[in-house]
């Protein structure tokens, strides 16, 4: 026998849902065979193509959706010359057809419950309907946004009772005691009973190598770098304290035209990469950090103990703002805005920071770990209903 798992993650901006995905898939594979005594298998399913170049674990592969994208209007195809409505539909059928034929017995659907504009939805029925078995949940970073947002969107997919009608469970990717979504409003309290705080998804995500040899060094990171522009050009900008080399990573998804303008602007001693092998590896031998708010950069962060200045996207979402202050009120890390991060700033505080030691220990980072053994829990107590059906249909 063979655990079959789906993870799925919509992917209209950057690598983060899948990213976070990603992680995941690594921890089950890692933990979960020796607590239920079976090998998993694994779709990653993404709407980012870019996502393939991340090496999965033995017995996983992707599934990648055409791809979108959100612009003034919301979403719509990155690519194709399609009506969204087109688009949406392939999607939805696509998902529909993998659900069926692959039959999973563990599906995690990662922050939007319902997908892009409900893509998910009638596979998520057809699954509920067709294959009870199957434990179902909803994965959520541990802040989604303000709370007046968040609810908004919880209303527009129907509320707790839509959630209550297709989830199982509901993990929340964090600490509690450094952000509460319940308490805050952005979860509605009514899910409290179907929900478990996880604590990060940091420790034991897989560490690579990287490409450079040359220490000490200082690091500026803007994860995908979709919209990292304003913070990597000020990185560059800045002077390095003496005897440190400063590494600028762009990121995979930033314009050509904005990383050529950073290069060009880059100080003597400041090499500015586009990607790098492993961004952990990487963070793991910084002397000082600065990065932006997003969720996989704060948790491959908190497991290091080099000083992290946050610089968080401002712009359609609130989340990374609430985030960096929730981390900067229990001295994990500092903030400060994109407008105070100029090359000045960021030359000071470096110079202030480098080699500092940042304890991080007190959060819980154990939820890779953790989800393994939910998971576990949930795969057990859905085999407990299965087996009388089956053992009547032997009789």
């Amino acid at each position: 026998m063979v655990t079959r798992i789906v993870l799925y993650s919509h992917d209209s901006i950057g690598l983060g849902h899948v990213r976070r995905n990603l992680a995941i898939a690594h921890a089950l594979s890692l933990y979960l065979p020796s607590i239920i005594h079976e090998p998993v298998s694994g779709l990653l399913v993404t709407g980012q193509s870019a996502a393939t170049s991340f090496p999965t674990p033995a017995g996983w592969d992707w599934l990648v959706l055409p791809g979108i994208t959100t612009g003034v209007d919301g979403y719509r195809p990155r690519h194709l010359t399609l009506g969204i409505d087109t688009m949406t539909s392939i999607r939805a059928s696509i998902l529909r057809v993998a659900l069926r034929e692959f039959a999973p017995d563990l599906l995690i659907v990662d922050r939007h419950a319902l997908g892009a504009r409900r893509e998910l939805e009638s596979a998520l029925v057809s699954l509920r309907s067709t294959r009870p078995e199957c434990a179902i949940v909803l994965g959520l970073r541990e802040v989604l946004d303000r709370p007046a947002v968040a609810l908004a969107e919880w209303r527009a997919i129907g509320g707790a009772s839509a959630i209550r009608r297709l989830f199982d469970a509901l993990w929340v990717y964090g600490d509690p005691r450094v952000h509460n979504a319940f308490e805050t409003g952005e979860i509605p309290s009514s899910l409290l009973n179907l929900a478990v705080h996880t604590g990060y998804l940091a420790n034991g995500r897989p560490i690579g190598h990287t490409t450079s040899d040359s220490e000490p060094f200082i690091l500026t990171t803007v994860g995908g770098g979709s919209d990292g522009h304003r913070l990597a050009s000020a990185a560059a900008r800045a002077t390095a304290p003496p005897g440190y080399r400063h590494l600028v990573v762009t990121g995979p998804q930033m314009p050509d035209a904005h990383h050529a303008e950073i290069t060009s602007v880059a100080r003597e001693g400041t090499s500015i990469l586009r990607s790098v092998p492993d961004a952990l590896a990487l963070l793991r031998r910084a002397a000082a950090v600065v990065c932006m708010g997003g969720y996989n950069s704060i948790s491959e962060v908190m497991t290091t103990a080099a000083p992290t200045l946050v610089v968080p996207r401002e712009a359609r979402r609130q989340e990374q703002t609430i985030r960096a202050a929730a981390l900067a009120r229990r001295g994990l890390v500092e903030t400060v805005t994109t407008d105070t991060a100029t090359p000045a700033f960021l030359s000071a505080w470096f110079a202030a920071n480098v080699g500092r030691v940042v304890p991080r220990s007190a959060v819980n980072l154990d939820g890779l770990e953790t989800v393994a053994v939910l998971a576990a829990a949930l795969l057990n107590s859905k085999q407990r209903v299965r087996e009388p059906a089956e053992v009547q249909h032997a009789v």
